[in-house]
């Protein structure tokens, strides 16, 4: 009886904690509009995957380095594609190779930078929501401040691919190698989670607030990223059309999820910052638990 009776104020303290947490996320969703903020982000940064793809094989091509498709990509889609499928695909991306690439360059750079800017404003609404901001800047200046972030981003995006698959492996160093890859282009797309959080808010917050939201939307989307990579090559199954559905599906939802991922890290940061700025009991303080 007694060890039940000292384990009740026990378990009555965690619940309190576990729904002060939830109380505090909860609030935010809906005060802040975040998943309707996130369906907007990932809508556009979905639209953006075509010319960032193009632009990615228009470059490839560019600077003959065709043998990462010959070597690397083309065999793993050979494996889970109908051999139809996979010769219609190996078919356009080498006519891509073959052909003048200057043109489509332009296009698809053009193209790229347009659709990530348009994520990119889609984040700016978000952010001065979350940053309860009114956000006063001219309409061109929004479009200039967007496309250059849409550069920027694209840039870090395109070289975090590159770097995974044009680093050589080679024999004695390929875990190293690994690593290294990994961890460049883990920092490249960390950059560019950078620059959005500096430069997408009406005003900037100061940079002691834009760390740990940072690392979380890091940390989280690398995680998020090897569910996706497992399922592609290890689950998914191209070769019927269930399987091409299935595989839409998930990519629908990895890119959503990390746009809340993306959202949930920014609106951490604010949090804390609240709750240092105001010296007394906040944000964090709530969601430790400290008070209902």
């Amino acid at each position: 009886m007694a060890t039940a009776g000292a384990q009740r104020p026990l378990s009555h303290r965690l619940a309190r904690r576990i729904r002060s947490i939830v109380d505090v996320w909860v609030e935010c969703f809906d005060r802040n509009d975040l998943l309707n903020s996130a369906s907007a982000i990932a809508l556009r940064a979905l639209v953006s995957l075509i010319p960032l793809t193009l632009l990615g094989l228009a470059l490839l091509g560019a600077f003959g380095l065709q043998d990462i498709w010959t070597n690397h990509v083309a065999p793993t889609l050979k494996a889970h594609f109908t051999p139809a499928v996979y010769h219609a695909m190996d078919t356009s991306v080498k006519r891509i190779f073959a052909d003048d690439s200057a043109g489509l360059i332009t296009l698809a750079a053009l193209l790229s930078v347009w659709d990530v800017s348009s994520a990119v404003r889609a984040c700016m609404n978000a952010m001065s929501k979350i940053y309860n901001q009114r956000d006063d800047r001219s309409i061109w200046g929004r479009f200039g401040i967007s496309i250059g972030l849409g550069v920027g981003i694209a840039l870090c995006v395109i070289g975090a691919v590159l770097v995974v698959f044009t680093v050589p492996s080679l024999d004695g160093a390929g875990v190293l190698l690994g690593v290294v890859r990994w961890a460049a282009s883990i920092g490249l797309l960390v950059v560019a989670v950078g620059l959005l959080v500096h430069f997408a808010p009406p005003k900037r917050r100061s940079e002691a607030w834009v760390g740990l939201g940072t690392i979380l939307v890091g940390a989280t989307w690398i995680v998020a990223s090897f569910i996706f990579k497992w399922f592609v090559t290890s689950v998914a199954n191209f070769k019927s059309a269930t399987g091409i559905l299935a595989f839409f599906l998930v990519l629908t939802s990895y890119v959503y999820t990390s746009s809340i991922i993306f959202l949930i890290g920014v609106q951490l940061d604010e949090l804390l910052r609240k709750d240092a700025s105001r010296h007394h009991e906040g944000g964090l303080a709530r969601l430790r638990g400290l008070r209902r």
